[in-house]
């Protein structure tokens, strides 16, 4: 069944985990899971301080060539009655400055302990989002 925009923007502002969909200059899909933090009409997720091989990672090269992205969301459980899935379609930047920065990085802060202990460097990605669409079995 449709999931109204509503019930989808609760869902993926729920969800522990859901995955951060680039494009890259060559035009192939990038996917990524992301932790996230649901302000309204924004989604927002950060680099963090888990053990990357570089800072200057493919999902920020490939904002730099195309900023358009998706975030998904999904459940799924044996009964199938349970499966669901929401998605976020928008526009995302890149926040680097640290005044700018603090704000999401503590709605983040605020859902997983890990950032509480260790405030991650950053940047954020700041999606606004345009459309959120759903769909669940019952």
């Amino acid at each position: 069944m449709r999931m109204t925009a509503q019930e989808a923007r609760r869902r993926l502002a729920a969800a522990r985990v859901a995955r951060l969909a680039t494009v890259t200059s060559a035009g192939q899909p990038h996917l990524v899971p992301v932790t996230l933090a649901v302000d309204g009409d924004r989604i927002y997720t950060v680099v963090d301080d888990k053990p990357k091989t570089t800072r200057d990672l493919q999902r920020l090269r490939n904002l730099r060539a195309s900023p358009r992205v998706a975030v998904l969301a999904d459940h799924y459980d044996e009964d199938w009655t349970q499966l669901w899935w929401a998605r976020a379609d928008g526009t995302a930047s890149v926040i680097a400055d640290p005044v700018a920065m603090a704000a999401p990085i503590q709605l983040l802060a605020k859902r997983y302990r890990p950032y509480q202990d260790r405030l991650p460097g950053g940047p954020v990605i700041a999606i606004a989002v345009e459309r959120w669409t759903g769909w669940s079995a019952s």
